[in-house]
């Protein structure tokens, strides 16, 4: 029996619940984070030479999972939720061993006495998960012209149209003076239509994104954002 992966840094990403996170990595560029390594792994030596990458493959544990609890069959939101495929042959994360893999773009590396790791872009990691490794992506192993995605062969393009209901209009001009990126960012999510796809309605949906608590509801292909609130000011 092989001893079980250690630890080796814990990645902080925008996505407090797994509401709302990306079904795969790569779609939200402004879904950015930082990889920041643990104690003995946090040496700088560590990481010599990973500046000359632009990619990086994340593995991590999905420790919110209960692997005791695994099945043979998911059933993957690109097939509507509603056909089975063997675990498998999916990139869910309820499997056996609850590993995942995301390739991310990544960017200034940052080794001080306080914090040595890396920031990167492009996550679908909820905040504070395990890392248990880090690869460099080499183009000419990683990419080949010839590969066949199965049921996910193609991108997904994304899914609504994001507008502002009258009631939310003054809070997010806020937010966008505030922070313009973290508005982008929970356009970009939303966009990508979080809800499950084997049960979407017209009910109100909440995502916990960054410090902002967003709440939208959902008619035909449009979504409009009834509320945002930093979670500080919520009371």
């Amino acid at each position: 029996m092989p001893e079980p992966c250690q630890q080796i840094g814990i990645i902080h990403s925008p996505f407090k619940q797994k509401f709302g996170i990306p079904r795969q990595a790569g779609l939200i560029a402004e879904a950015s984070g930082f990889v920041e390594l643990l104690p003995p792994y946090n040496q700088p030596e560590a990481l010599t030479g990973l500046e000359e990458f632009s990619h990086v493959w994340l593995l991590w544990q999905a420790n919110t999972i209960n692997r005791d609890g695994w099945k043979p069959t998911v059933r993957p939101p690109r097939l509507g939720g509603n056909q089975r495929v063997g675990v498998f042959a999916s990139r869910s994360i309820f499997r056996p061993n609850a590993i995942g893999q995301s390739l991310v773009s990544l960017g200034d590396i940052v080794t001080t006495q306080q914090r040595c790791g890396f920031n990167v872009s492009g996550l679908d990691i909820l905040d504070g998960t395990p890392l248990i490794d880090i690869k460099p992506y080499l183009p000419w192993a990683d990419a080949l012209d010839d590969a066949v995605g199965g049921f996910a062969h193609d991108k997904p393009e994304s899914q609504l149209k994001v507008r502002v209901a009258q009631e939310a209009v003054a809070q997010l001009e806020l937010l966008r003076e505030r922070d313009p990126q973290m508005m982008r960012l929970i356009e970009r999510v939303i966009e990508q239509d979080p809800r499950p796809a084997f049960h979407q309605s017209d009910r109100q949906y909440g995502i916990s994104i960054g410090e902002y608590d967003v709440t939208f509801r959902c008619i035909e292909l449009i979504a409009h954002i009834t509320s945002v609130a930093q979670m500080d000011e919520k009371g």
